[in-house]
């Protein structure tokens, strides 16, 4: 439509289209910031604000809006309020968090736990940790949960990214200990700039040249970042943008395209993390390990320092942890069991055991192919499972009811019994022999019992310790019982090797979807021997191999190691 001189005319439709979205936006009420919104929600008789600013709106009982002025004093009446429990809600600034402690603490009437969320926290570590301090000090009633806040707006990962990596880079420095920093309050995953999210933005840049991603193209990624990936000969340049470029870029992102693209990517990190986790290798710091008891069984001398005098010791330790399974409410309250939901009530069909299968974020294989996974949520852990593992497990779906008796029982059955089990701890002066300790398993640990006791050491895979001795000159008795061998071995995974008339190796091996007890090192010459003293032999792929019946394991691997 055009008028007489030819320049084009909105139509009345469209004129009047634009003009009442004009007046609905002029209608909506402004967006408050956090502050106010959670004083607005609550009210200011429930809620204590110890910030920095001289003058805020409040709304009054008549709905009116009124501006309150708050002296320098404000700030210490609203603490003390706070610590009194008159206000059960504390929101404080940087400001506000200088010079006062928010904890828990036992002189205080405020003794409930403190859930400290942890909005906008800005690029400084340092500020951070002096907030989180706030609430976590000594001489408190409990240590408060902390709850780093985001939206589903995927780039604010970076954020939260470079808090996890400041704190834990802070903590390495400050006592030696990298717990002292990060304090385990982030995931291995939230780190951005970790070795893992190195290693897969890598393989990111390569499924984006190959064409193999989903969420976005070679050419519009380009031209959207203005990153360069493709050389001018039509390679890919050997000079990749650093992470923290790439990810600077992708804030800039629409959103619907950053979330896109950080899920591919969060699927190739976790992908990595989940293969150091499972091989022990994953870095965590330092973990403190909560023990009702704990009982010193032996104490090996390793090394004695020529010049200070200072020992390495190895120790083995049995330790009884109480379980705490999670419980058959608190399941419901955070994923519920109705009909028609996506989670699925399943039962093990070989050890009876249930699990609730819950849908969880697919990882990416190197070649690009997404890999579907479910998390397995049983009363006393939780791990993950793909789809492909899940169609070839015992896992088989059962009904809610019969599904609520048998958790019920699981989580009784647990709360009546202590969890036993064996430990080996390096602990002394550990740097001269820090290279003879095994580097696909480092995990520094500090077991601390209820009676105060504690051992701080770095832990050495049962397997691992007949070769960390002989690697340090030492003979060390084998002090492995046959049962012990065999629990751990079916715990772990990890192989265990034992001495009879020859070195042979146990060590837990999936066949034809069953966990088996194999052996290994064994002699061809002597394969009816070992058949009559209880082991059986299975031909898999043109090979013998030779394996132990799990029931009565550990009698068969008694009568192997007494062998003369």
């Amino acid at each position: 439509m055009s008028d007489e001189q030819g320049a084009p005319v909105m139509c009345r439709s469209a004129l009047a289209a634009r003009d009442r979205m004009i007046e609905q936006l002029c209608a909506l009420p402004p967006i408050a910031t956090a502050l106010d919104a959670t004083i607005e929600r609550f009210g200011v008789d429930q809620v204590a604000e110890v910030t920095g600013r001289t003058r805020r709106l409040i709304v009054g009982r008549d709905g009116r809006q009124k501006l309150q002025s708050r002296s320098p004093r404000a700030n210490v009446a609203e603490t003390q309020a706070f610590m009194d429990g008159t206000k059960r809600i504390l929101v404080f600034s940087d400001a506000g968090g200088t010079g006062r402690s928010y904890h828990a603490d036992l002189a205080s009437t405020n003794q409930a736990r403190r859930v400290h969320f942890l909005l906008e926290p800005g690029w400084r570590a340092d500020a951070a940790i002096q907030g989180l301090g706030r609430t976590n000090r000594t001489n408190q009633a409990s240590a408060p949960l902390f709850r780093p806040v985001t939206t589903d707006v995927r780039g604010e990962r970076r954020f939260i990214s470079t808090i996890a990596r400041r704190l834990d880079s802070l903590g390495a420095l400050t006592r030696g200990q990298r717990q002292t920093g990060g304090q385990n309050l982030f995931d291995p995953a939230d780190n951005l700039e970790s070795i893992y999210a190195k290693e897969a933005l890598h393989r990111w840049f390569g499924l984006l040249f190959t064409g193999k991603l989903e969420a976005v193209s070679l050419g519009r990624f380009q031209e959207l970042t203005g990153l360069r990936i493709e050389a001018p000969d039509g390679s890919m340049v050997d000079d990749l943008p650093p992470i923290q470029r790439w990810l600077n870029r992708i804030l800039a992102l629409p959103i619907a395209l950053q979330n896109a693209i950080f899920d591919e990517f969060m699927g190739l990190v976790e992908a990595r993390i989940d293969v150091a986790r499972q091989a022990g290798t994953l870095d965590l710091g330092l973990e403190t390990i909560a023990v009702e008891d704990f009982t010193l069984l032996l104490d090996t001398l390793l090394r004695t320092d020529p010049a200070s005098g200072a020992t390495t010791h190895l120790l083995e330790l049995e330790i009884a942890r109480a379980l705490k399974p999670l419980t058959l409410k608190r399941l419901e309250e955070l994923y519920g069991l109705a009909a028609g939901q996506r989670q699925r009530t399943v039962r093990n069909a070989r050890s009876g055991r249930v699990a609730l299968l819950v849908p969880a974020r697919s990882i990416l294989a190197d070649d690009g192919t997404r890999v579907s996974r479910f998390e397995l949520l049983r009363p006393l852990k939780r791990s993950h499972i793909t789809e492909d593992q899940l169609a070839e497990s015992s896992w088989e779906g059962i009904s809610v009811e019969a599904f609520r008796e048998a958790w019920a029982a699981e989580v009784e059955e647990a709360r009546s019994s202590h969890k036993r089990e064996r430990l080996y701890l390096a602990t002394g002066l550990l740097l001269p022999v820090w290279d003879k300790l095994p580097s696909d398993f480092v995990r520094v640990s500090r077991i601390s019992a209820v009676d105060g006791r504690s051992l701080l050491g770095r832990e050495v895979p049962a397997h691992c310790v007949p070769e960390l001795c002989r690697a340090l000159g030492l003979e060390r008795e084998q002090s492995h019982s046959a049962d012990d061998i065999v629990q751990t071995v079916l715990a772990t995974g990890r192989p265990m090797e034992f001495a009879g008339r020859e070195q042979l190796m146990v060590k837990r091996s999936l066949v034809n979807g069953s966990q088996r007890i194999e052996l290994t090192g064994w002699s061809v010459a002597r394969l009816d021997w070992y058949k009559a003293q209880g082991c059986f032999t299975e031909i898999i792929r043109y090979q013998t191999r030779l394996f132990v019946p799990i029931e009565g394991a550990a009698s068969v691997i008694a009568r192997l190691a007494s062998s003369a």
